[in-house]
């Protein structure tokens, strides 16, 4: 940590800490805290002012982003550079947003063009009747492909997709069970196409369609790689490869090929329309400043509540069935990029990186975790994320009372309420940031999803890791192949239930 980056976080500790109602006495708060941002499928507002950060704070947060470098390595992110320096990698998931670096951007349309074709095909018949879609994949080719089809197909798809990403085959099971081998196709999912649990799911499945009377099931499936050749010496005709590049980290990989089953289920247009509400938060991140850019606005309140105010953890909860899987999505994003104890440089971390991210779907979780948050002993920041527009054709009455429970339990947390019966008292004082979109359609969807991934970035910059590589899931897979390879002494109790099982 430089001198200058540590005396800022000397001054962010010695400042006070107000609390929420004494800052909303500002008449200004809201107006100051919150802003509605124009974008293609509909505005969303970013409400902020149920956080403690004040203008003091926002001015140091303001001058470790310039004493880091944050517009640096924006610029640098955005160009191509090589950012991911432990892997010597550039992060280009922006340029298959169309904003990056040209000849990026110009690789990503052709290989847009190409996915286009082939979902075109699809649905037009030229692989015989297709009703169904198993995709397999696992982590980020899998929770970003499930909470877009989970989104935005509630009201029907094109092609019914069924996503694994488990080894249990349980999972692959249930998939089989609600598909037509005659009409099926398989999506193999893989960066490296080596993946063990993807590559193990994947020769099930297509067993399950040779032994289901599939003449050629290699003729069933299409690869999305950004290593095709492997994929075509593991059997698939190169017509149905969809490459991605190598610049794209898994868990950022949902605007590639990795995106096809949504494309499929969807429709491509859909599909493009995901891709520019990306952009425009693409470009609102890359174009703005300080307070005005919202993922850094939003990266500051993070800080501030894990390094300031000492919490582990962060809590997400969509008011909106179809966002049901966004606190996933957002657990793999947040904890895999900036779970980190050493700095890009290399050396250790001093202090706080992520909180465990964790969250559910409103109202179910009002009646199952909401006591720890009003009373419990943790202070939890909240973000509460849902639609004006309804997602169903009931009556209204269901989403004015969905929406009134959204917002009452910020204010609640906020305002608290006194009793003499301590069992009966909430101490308020506990912050929330609402995401209030106006429609839930794919623009604003990868609009969300955009905002969240930048927000991660500026978190990583502001403390000076690398959001892009993911060791620390290695060695336990690692393990795992040494144990059904045989021939490792491993530690008494791991013995023991090794022994149990029958593994060993």
């Amino acid at each position: 940590m430089s001198d200058t980056v540590a005396g800022i976080w000397q001054a962010l500790e010695k400042l006070e800490k107000p609390a929420l109602g004494t800052l909303f006495a500002d008449p200004a708060r809201v107006a100051d805290w919150s802003t509605r941002l124009d974008l293609p499928g509909g505005a969303i507002r970013f409400d902020w002012s149920k956080t403690h950060l004040d203008a003091a704070h926002a001015a140091q947060f303001d001058a470790l982003a310039d004493a880091v470098g944050f517009k640096v390595k924006r610029g640098a992110m955005f160009a191509g550079e090589v950012i991911n320096v432990t892997e010597h990698r550039a992060v280009e998931h922006t340029a298959l947003r169309g904003i990056g670096r040209d000849t990026s951007v110009e690789e990503a349309t052709a290989l847009h063009l190409r996915m286009k074709s082939l979902v075109e095909a699809i649905h037009a018949g030229a692989l015989g009747e297709v009703k169904h879609l198993i995709h397999i994949g696992i982590g980020g080719s899998a929770l970003g492909p499930a909470l877009a089809i989970d989104a935005l197909t509630r009201d029907g798809a094109k092609v019914d997709v069924q996503i694994v990403s488990n080894i249990d085959g349980c999972a692959l099971e249930a998939a089989f069970a609600k598909c037509d081998p005659a009409t099926t196709l398989i999506a193999v999912a893989s960066k490296t196409f080596t993946t063990t649990e993807t590559m193990t799911n994947a020769d099930s499945a297509l067993n399950w369609l040779r032994e289901n009377g599939v003449g050629d099931p290699y003729g069933r499936v299409v690869a999305l790689t950004a290593s095709p050749d492997k994929a075509v010496d593991w059997g698939v005709d190169e017509t149905r490869v969809l490459p991605f590049p190598e610049s794209v980290g898994g868990r950022y990989s949902l605007w590639s090929s990795i995106g096809f089953p949504v494309a499929l289920a969807l429709g491509w247009d859909d599909f493009a329309e995901f891709l520019e509400g990306a952009a425009a938060m693409d470009r609102h991140f890359l174009e703005s400043d300080g307070l005005a850019n919202l993922p850094l606005r939003a990266a500051y309140a993070d800080l501030y509540y894990a390094r300031l105010r000492g919490c582990q953890t962060r809590a997400c909860f969509a008011y909106d069935e179809r966002l049901r899987l966004l606190p996933s999505y957002l657990q793999q994003l947040e904890m895999e990029s900036n779970g980190k104890s050493v700095k890009a440089n290399g050396s250790p971390v001093d202090g706080p990186t992520a909180p465990i991210t964790w969250g559910g779907v409103g109202t179910d979780a009002q009646h199952a975790v909401f006591q720890l948050l009003h009373q419990g002993t943790n202070l939890v920041p909240v973000d509460f994320i849902a639609a004006i527009i309804p997602g169903d054709s009931l009556d209204p009455a269901h989403h004015r009372n969905l929406l009134a429970n959204c917002f009452a339990q910020g204010a609640a947390l906020m305002a608290g309420k006194e009793a003499k019966d301590g069992a009966r008292a909430y101490p308020g004082d506990r912050p929330s940031a609402t995401i209030l979109c106006e429609d839930l359609n794919p623009a604003t969807l990868g609009a969300l999803i955009a905002f969240h991934e930048h927000r991660t970035f500026a978190n990583a910059v502001l403390m000076e890791i690398n959001a892009f590589d993911q060791f620390g899931v290695e060695l336990g897979k690692e393990i795992a192949k040494s144990i059904l390879g045989g021939g490792t002494k491993f530690d008494a109790s791991t013995e023991a239930l090794l022994a149990e099982a029958g593994i060993k």
